[in-house]
């Protein structure tokens, strides 16, 4: 599973890297986790809001800081 944070490095953009870490450290999967502060990159994805999470290509969030409860609810779907 790839998970990528996409944002400039914000205090949101890093705060989701760490929810999404401990998210994936409680449930125990194999998973990646990827930043991306490219604007081009980011905007290439149809993101204009950040920090937006994606799992597997598919963006699941965009312009929150999501909870490590919710990251986890989301890599259970």
């Amino acid at each position: 599973m790839i998970i990528k944070i996409l944002g400039k490095g914000c205090p949101k953009c890093k705060a989701l890297e760490e929810q999404a870490t401990l998210a994936i450290a409680e449930i125990g999967i194999d998973a990646s986790i990827e930043k991306v502060t490219d604007i081009d990159q980011i905007m290439d994805m149809g993101v204009m809001i950040t920090p937006a999470l994606v799992i597997d290509g598919e963006i699941k969030s965009v312009g929150k800081l999501l909870s490590k409860d919710r990251i986890i609810a989301l890599l259970k779907t």
